[in-house]
């Protein structure tokens, strides 16, 4: 009975022993722990579309990273309506769901909201602090007076964006009457007021014949407002619309008989070039960070692949400033987890030395490359111009969403030159 008894103690000594040993053996087998990410956007609603396009984006972009070494992403999606208490609400739920980033961008409201709320909590909550990555929302504001550690945009703001249309403007010498059109809220008032701005330095020549804000994502019939700008005399519109407010506007324009150009942030997606068919021919502009006509191989390669990832022409919104963002994200981890004692897994990172690192990222893809500025989290890139044509004309290899017509790439901004100075006071943590 005591042999017994002794061999039965030697032999649970023997396995609880080595429990510590086979859980650090099992430990390092498993694979790090997936950092979550949280897309809070418009999903529904007039310009629902513009959110499921992102999404897409961001997929493709979580799919690549995750296919190598590395970080892990998990990427999920709330639903804002557009709204910046909708928006207030997701990020809560995301950072109870355990989100360590945050991502939005298709409304500037949205964005100047969640700074706020992000800033509060960071403060409040320093254990669960979360990250906002921001790909889309240009109000020059967000990275100057309301500039925040913890948020980082991706995108050229209105400013920057206005300033790459202007050199267009600028040898337009047979522009002599403009229309400024906008969705009346942050984002859309900022364009207005800089296209006034540049327009009084750059062309003085030029006459503002026309100038109207409109609810945004609330208009359902455009011509009203196509009429009174055709009756103006105007030879170009000037707009920041973007979603169906773009769409809409730019088929109406054409029903009317409008013969002008469109000046436009975003005139190259979403609808946009098919609405307005033919009569956009070399009449439609469009500024972006990266277009599909840019003509490099890398730049093909990299348009190919996403065609290939999603081949159904309705699908085709593709931009390189988000798959950018997701590279820096990736690249900032690794780089803190390197640079932090060994033990802890990447979803255990402190999201202030991310940070830190994420204000040095400089990442390329497809022939494309950006850095981020220390001073304010504006990410300096490139910015193409474009202007509508049939695809298979020169310069227009690929067309937009299956239409037949893509944009033709005819001013290359290098990102030195199309900085803008900020005033932004960084407080860091």
């Amino acid at each position: 009975m005591f042999i017994l008894l002794r061999w039965v103690l030697k032999t649970l000594c023997v396995t609880l022993c080595a429990l510590p040993f086979l859980s650090a053996v099992a430990l390092a087998q498993l694979p790090p722990a997936p950092i979550k990410l949280a897309m809070i956007e418009g999903l529904s609603g007039a310009n629902g579309n513009a959110g499921e396009a992102v999404y897409r984006n961001l997929v493709w972009a979580v799919e690549r990273v995750n296919a190598r070494a590395g970080v892990k992403l998990v990427l999920e999606r709330y639903d804002s309506k557009g709204q910046n208490e909708e928006a207030i609400s997701a990020l809560r739920s995301a950072i109870d769901n355990g989100a360590r980033v945050i991502l939005q961008g298709n409304s500037s409201a949205n964005a100047a909201a969640l700074i706020d709320a992000i800033n509060k909590h960071n403060e409040r909550d320093p254990g669960r602090r979360v990250l906002f990555l921001n790909y889309s929302a240009v109000d020059p504001v967000l990275t100057n007076e309301k500039c925040s550690f913890w948020h980082f945009r991706f995108d050229a703001h209105a400013d920057m964006r206005m300033a790459a249309l202007m050199e267009v403007i600028r040898d337009d010498k047979a522009l002599k009457a403009v229309y400024l059109m906008g969705q009346d809220y942050s984002f859309g008032q900022a364009v207005l007021r800089e296209a006034r701005r540049q327009l009084t330095a750059q062309r003085p020549d030029v006459y503002i014949v026309g100038e109207e804000l409109h609810p945004m994502a609330r208009v359902k019939d455009f011509l009203p407002y196509a009429t009174k700008i055709k009756a103006s005399g105007a030879q170009a519109v000037i707009t920041g619309n973007w979603g169906n407010d773009l769409s809409l506007l730019i088929k109406a324009a054409r029903d009317v008989g409008f013969d002008g150009k469109f000046y436009t942030f975003y005139g190259n997606a979403l609808g946009a070039p098919a609405a307005i068919g033919e009569a956009g021919i070399g009449k439609v502009v469009a500024v972006a960070d990266w277009m599909p006509n840019v003509q490099t191989a890398g730049s093909d390669a990299f348009y190919r692949s996403f065609r290939v990832r999603y081949p159904q022409p309705s699908d085709d919104y593709v931009h390189m400033r988000m798959q950018l963002l997701i590279e820096a994200l990736a690249q900032s981890v690794e780089s803190a987890a390197r640079a932090t004692p060994p033990g802890g897994s990447y979803a255990a990172l402190d999201v202030a030395v991310v940070a830190a690192h994420m204000e040095r990222a400089s990442v390329s893809l497809g022939g494309q490359s950006g850095s981020m500025r220390v001073q304010d989290h504006q990410f300096q890139q490139p910015l193409v111009v474009g202007i509508m044509d049939r695809q298979g004309t020169p310069g227009v290899k690929f067309d937009v969403e299956g239409s037949g017509y893509g944009f033709r790439v005819v001013k290359t901004i290098a990102p030195e030159a199309a900085a803008l100075p900020t005033s932004c006071k960084m407080q860091r943590p």
